[in-house]
């Protein structure tokens, strides 16, 4: 059977394990990781690094020390495939750090621990930035025979409508979260989908949700006008009281 090395066995790290399953033989490095996993062999980072297909899929906050790390570790005919849920970044890390002869798949799985168990609709952005190794269209097909739909565009196309959604998404459930938004006895379905997204962006981490606040150069903006139209919204009801 074929292997497989993943960087990074965080909640997503799990998720992209159960994947892989199928097919793979998977290994893994996490320096923080201390419990086994079924199907995964924890390795030695230089170990991992043998592997010809490698998933990074650490915290955004950490990636490029992560690649500059392994730039010059990692052998002839790999390909690094990420996971980030931003992508300007990372595909500029990678560019710049990674030796011409490394393969660059970006990817954006639009599912998390949570929506990956619940959702059949799973989809999947995927960008060909560098398919030095002719993977891209293998990886692409293994994703689709999982029941992931593919979506290809560039990082800069997907950053700028994940700024609107994933960005917008995540921070309205922490902004609920700070109000104290709780249940009531007469919760309207309306009300219970913005509990549920509470929960849902809640149940990520901290740095997940500055990271996508932060790593997001289209972010800052969206959220600028998010907060404005909410003054626009005051504005028109004290024209009707005046």
């Amino acid at each position: 059977m074929n292997s497989i090395g993943i960087i990074g066995f965080g909640r997503f790290g799990k998720v992209l394990a159960n994947i892989l399953q199928k097919g793979f033989s998977i290994k893994a490095y996490d320096p923080k990781q201390s419990s086994p996993f079924s199907g995964v062999e924890f390795v030695s980072l230089d170990e991992l690094l043998k592997e010809k297909t490698i998933f990074v899929a650490v915290p955004i906050r950490h990636f490029e020390s992560v690649i500059s790390d392994i730039s010059s570790r990692i052998s002839d005919g790999t390909t690094i495939i990420d996971v980030c849920s931003v992508k300007k970044h990372p595909v500029e890390m990678m560019g710049k750090s990674l030796p011409e002869n490394v393969g660059i798949i970006a990817t954006h799985p639009m599912f998390g621990p949570d929506s990956f168990m619940s959702n059949n609709r799973l989809k999947m952005m995927m960008n060909n930035t560098r398919d030095s190794h002719n993977q891209f269209k293998f990886w692409k097909g293994y994703f689709m025979d999982q029941g992931i739909q593919i979506l290809e565009m560039t990082p800069d196309e997907h950053d700028r409508m994940a700024a609107q959604t994933q960005g917008v998404t995540h921070f309205l459930g922490r902004m609920l979260k700070e109000f104290g938004i709780k249940k009531t006895s007469i919760d309207t379905q309306g009300f219970r989908d913005l509990l549920d997204l509470v929960d849902q962006t809640c149940n990520d981490t901290w740095e997940l949700y500055t990271d996508l606040q932060l790593y997001n150069p289209y972010t800052k903006d969206i959220i600028k006008n998010l907060k404005k139209s909410t003054d626009t919204l005051d504005n028109r009801l004290k024209e009707l009281q005046s």
